[in-house]
């Protein structure tokens, strides 16, 4: 049996949850979209005013076990708003190493930012999974998470990249007057 303790991430862990980044995007046939650094992790995650909190499972040596603490799955997760409701937290990406999936980790680093956005006053706790995988859909809507897709018909969308330099956004209806782009506003 191997015990797991979830605790906050720290600068030092930042080239595990890389690498654990990197075997979740392999798992959901993404690795071409992985740009992040190991020092864009440590920037965005552990300056003054960090873009985004991260949490780690640590799987501990049982007694008399000379083997080190292995970081072995994370939850990265953020503040949003919703003008609906407040205060939200939003689950970036939560992935726990195959070898040790089953074991409730998952369920474990849920309950984690489950407490955390509780204790910040968030009214939601919210993220997103891939439409084929069911295994963690099924998990979310048994822990009491909601499909809004089925429920609310909602969508996801987002610009990449120049999008503050798109052509489209720039020319689009609303762009205050005499500015040529978003991107003025930066």
């Amino acid at each position: 049996m191997v015990f797991v303790q979830i605790r906050e991430a720290k600068e030092g862990d930042c080239g595990n949850i890389l690498r654990l980044i990197r075997e979740l995007a392999e798992f959901e046939k993404l690795s071409d979209q992985v740009k992040i650094s190991e020092e864009d992790l440590r920037a965005d995650g552990f300056g003054e005013n960090p873009f985004y909190h991260c949490l780690v499972a640590e799987s501990l040596p049982g007694p008399g076990e000379s083997q080190e603490p292995c970081v072995v799955g994370y939850g990265l997760y953020y503040f949003i708003y919703s003008t609906w409701k407040g205060r939200n937290v939003y689950l970036e990406d939560i992935y726990v190493k195959p070898e040790y999936q089953g074991q409730g980790i998952g369920s474990k680093i849920i309950k984690k930012v489950a407490e955390v956005a509780l204790d910040k006053g968030c009214s939601q706790f919210r993220l997103s999974v891939l439409d084929w995988n069911k295994r963690a859909m099924d998990l979310y809507k048994a822990l009491g998470a909601q499909d809004l897709t089925e429920a609310e018909g909602w969508h996801s969308f987002r610009f990449e990249g120049e999008f503050r330099h798109s052509e489209r956004i720039s020319t689009a209806k609303g762009l205050p007057e005499g500015k040529k782009s978003w991107g003025e506003y930066s």
